[in-house]
């Protein structure tokens, strides 16, 4: 992202927003399209977008309320309380007071790899999780702003966001595979009158099945072009909390110089931490198709970024 580095961090935040919005028309769109075109492969294209409708809104109903909860005891944190360790606890205060934040719950993984994310659906139902390494490892400076990154993931309600396009990515996925499990079990519907007809449902149905096949990549593929947009957005929220883009980018690169990967993250969660957990190379050097599956933008990139500021 050679262009971001030229732009200040008011300009950071009003690209990647503008960016994200289309990415989210994008991908609402995508799935209607893709509702559409199964349900008329088989006849019946109202079937199809009930489908797709009901499993999101179940999907979305599960994850606003209890995705928090799954992350936090997949990941092996426990809550502290302020006696605990009073000094991260009055960091985290007062980087809320600058940040116009209610203090979140702030939560602890024991594990020696730096790390850190943020979990909870709105401000309100916020948690800050960071790993002891992250405490160890990190001078104070280094330790506000990656605090700071995160808490800009929770005033941004990235965390929602995320949460939204997971479900949006989901109802892709289990779409895609109801139309292949009801393509092989359940037959095409009824056929047309005439050749022509014929020809015209079979193109729709091969097509429908192209689809099918490579949709849940698209989804997936989207999902981490937004995750790593977000990145570059809490970046700039960091720096414009603290003043100190330079904690934060010294910060990334104590990060991603510690080779220990983080041994209770997984796939499934690698996208909330502030660098990919899973110790992936995130390198721009391995080309644009390799950089399209990362989930997160190369480091480089977002230190080169926090300096040109």
């Amino acid at each position: 992202m050679a262009e971001l580095a030229k732009l200040n961090i008011y300009d950071q935040i009003d690209s990647n927003k503008r960016k994200t919005f289309f990415f989210i028309l994008f991908f609402i769109l995508f799935i209607v399209f893709l509702g559409w075109i199964m349900g008329f492969a088989f006849e019946d294209q109202l079937t199809f977008l009930v489908i797709a409708s009901a499993i999101a809104i179940f999907s979305s109903v599960g994850s606003y309320y209890f995705s928090d909860k799954m992350v936090l005891a997949i990941s092996g944190a426990k809550e502290i309380q302020k006696s605990d360790n009073p000094e991260l606890y009055n960091i985290v205060d007062n980087l809320c007071i600058g940040a116009g934040l209610p203090g979140p719950k702030i939560y602890i993984i024991d594990d020696s790899a730096p790390n850190a994310f943020a979990t909870g659906r709105d401000p309100r139902h916020a948690v800050v999780a960071v790993t002891t390494g992250l405490l160890q490892k990190m001078d104070k400076p280094e330790l506000e702003a990656v605090i700071a990154h995160e808490l800009s993931h929770i005033g941004n309600y990235d965390i929602r966001l995320m949460t939204i396009v997971a479900i949006l990515a989901g109802t892709v996925v289990l779409l895609s595979d109801l139309f292949m499990r009801w393509s092989f079990f359940g037959g095409r519907g009824r056929q047309r009158e005439g050749r022509n007809s014929g020809q015209a449902q079979l193109i729709i149905f091969v097509i429908a099945i192209v689809l099918a096949i490579l949709s849940p990549i698209i989804a997936q593929l989207i999902k981490l072009a937004i995750s790593r947009k977000r990145e570059y957005l809490a970046d700039a929220g960091s720096a414009m909390i603290t003043r100190n883009p330079e904690a934060l980018a010294r910060a990334l690169e104590k990060l991603t110089a510690d080779t220990e990967p983080l041994e209770a993250a997984n796939k499934a969660t690698a996208h909330m931490y502030i660098i990919n957990p899973l110790k992936e190379y995130e390198g721009s050097s391995r080309g644009w198709f390799a950089g399209m599956f990362m989930t997160h933008p190369p480091v480089e990139e977002r230190v080169a970024a926090l300096r040109a500021m």
